[in-house]
């Protein structure tokens, strides 16, 4: 196929026209401009780990490595019911927590108990073992001394008995 010259021109505009020249100076005056500053937007900052305030001096307090194995299948319902931490205070004033650590298919359990100050005794921990029968888990001496024992309510909380150096203290706990 064979294309034939036009006779058809096309010009912008006439020759000496300011046209073209007006139109190419207000181009460059655009180009010339700059956007107006404006600081850039601030660098998002790293988040901090997340810090658990310190407890209060007196306090009873956990091992945050503190390790709860949840109840094996054959462990029975209402022994499987005291896994976990429970904290409360004893006679309203004096701060307890008991981590139920594990728990077996018989009733057997590994516990860890911390307590707040006590009368005359200072803040401590204590690793400890006992057993559940009925609705009441008995451990055995803790190394301080205390014997502790908490009994299941109905709506789920514990009824912690905690006897040292001829003082018995009660009161209630609830899961943490």
């Amino acid at each position: 196929m064979a294309f034939k010259r036009s006779s058809v021109r096309f010009r912008l505009a006439p020759p000496n026209s300011p046209f073209p020249m007006l139109g190419f100076a207000a181009f460059m005056l655009a180009a010339c401009q700059s956007a107006p500053e404006t600081p850039p937007p601030p660098a998002p900052q790293p988040a901090l780990p997340a810090v658990a305030a310190p407890a209060p001096e007196g306090s009873a307090v956990l091992d945050p490595s503190v390790a709860i194995t949840p109840p094996a299948k054959g462990v029975p319902s209402r022994y499987a019911a005291f896994s976990g931490i429970w904290a409360g205070r004893l006679d309203g004033m004096y701060e307890g927590k008991l981590a139920v650590l594990t728990i077996s298919p018989r009733g057997q359990v590994t516990v860890t108990y911390a307590w707040g100050d006590l009368a005359d005794n200072r803040p401590g921990v204590a690793d400890g073992a006992g057993k559940i029968v009925g609705q009441t888990l008995k451990l055995g001496r803790l190394p301080n001394g205390a014997d502790v024992s908490a009994a299941m309510q109905a709506d789920g909380t514990l009824s912690v008995t905690y006897a040292l150096a001829g003082q018995t203290y009660t009161g209630a706990f609830s899961r943490q």
